[in-house]
């Protein structure tokens, strides 16, 4: 099943390298969509395809890189409308 992920991850999570861990991880499993920082510190992720596909990449987001602390996720699933051709970091 196709969903969309929209997912807010608190803590440590800029200036480490977060927004290029994520990159990385959503090429790696072929899921299209989003990562930027927000003004507050978070770091803010939207991306689309399989659902499996989807949990394996919450559970990457949950460790992130080395130097990053992931404090909380907010993790929201939506309907899969086919927006994105290719993953990139705004």
């Amino acid at each position: 099943m196709y969903v969309r992920l929209h997912i807010v991850v608190q803590g440590y999570v800029q200036g480490v390298g977060f927004r290029y861990f994520v990159y990385h991880h959503a090429t790696k499993l072929g899921l299209p969509g989003w990562v930027r920082n927000l003004f507050n510190g978070d770091v803010e992720i939207e991306a689309e395809g399989e659902r499996s596909l989807l949990e394996s990449f919450i559970e990457e987001v949950k460790v992130g890189p080395r130097s990053a602390h992931v404090k909380d996720l907010r993790i929201e699933w939506k309907t899969y409308e086919n927006k994105y051709s290719a993953f990139e970091i705004l």
